[in-house]
């Protein structure tokens, strides 16, 4: 389950962050056209700094990576809207237990890939309003070593002002959304279950298990 083409796509959406935490700092230096721009340019950094520190076993740099991605997120606002209409028929026990497998979840996979594009560079290329508050970063994943002629991947980051504060609350790698995409899989999981959101946290915690 959740191992679609599609799903593939999006599994690779959920490294968009881990592209940007590894690499974007080795892009050369633009002025950035927006807040969000600013605020992705400048905590990436954070995460640059984490994956390069030798210094510290793999245990602990993973460690300190997970809370870096958790500061850059919000993940119980993607949690949430990946529940979609389920959210409103389960217990609010049943929805802390949903948040919480899928925290683990994404940050597993996060965690597992995260070396996966070291000389790898992610470049800004712009941004764009999607509403109040609410801003498109778009970036290119730039490959130094691919001689193909291919143009570069193209990674995508949803911003929201939260009351003064930036996070992250979704993703997209070549057009593909994250949270869009985890939703309509989650629906269609709990859609063959009965709508059990217990079987659901069970099965996302049996996938995080696989990652590590």
């Amino acid at each position: 389950m959740f191992e679609t083409r599609r799903s593939t796509i999006a599994r690779r959406a959920l490294l968009g962050l881990v592209l940007a935490a590894a690499t974007l700092l080795a892009a050369p230096a633009a002025s950035a056209a927006s807040p969000a721009e600013e605020f992705v340019q400048a905590n990436v950094g954070k995460g640059l700094d984490i994956l390069n520190n030798k210094g510290i076993s793999v245990e602990a740099r993973r460690q300190q990576f997970e809370g870096f991605i958790l500061g850059l997120t919000d993940m119980k606002r993607i949690a949430k809207f990946t529940l979609g209409q389920y959210r409103h028929s389960a217990t609010a026990a049943q929805q802390d237990a949903f948040a919480a497998a899928f925290q683990s979840y994404a940050t597993a996979v996060y965690q597992s890939y995260f070396t996966t594009y070291s000389g790898q560079t992610l470049r800004v290329t712009g941004s764009q309003d999607h509403g109040p508050g609410d801003t498109i970063v778009m970036t290119q994943l730039v490959d130094p070593n691919d001689h193909s002629g291919q143009q570069p991947l193209e990674i995508d980051f949803r911003v929201l002002n939260d009351n003064g504060k930036f996070v992250v609350i979704d993703f997209a790698v070549a057009g593909i959304w994250l949270a869009i995409e985890e939703r309509d899989q989650f629906s269609s999981f709990l859609g063959q279950n009965g709508g059990d959101v217990d079987v659901l946290v069970k099965h996302l915690g049996d996938l995080a298990k696989t990652y590590h």
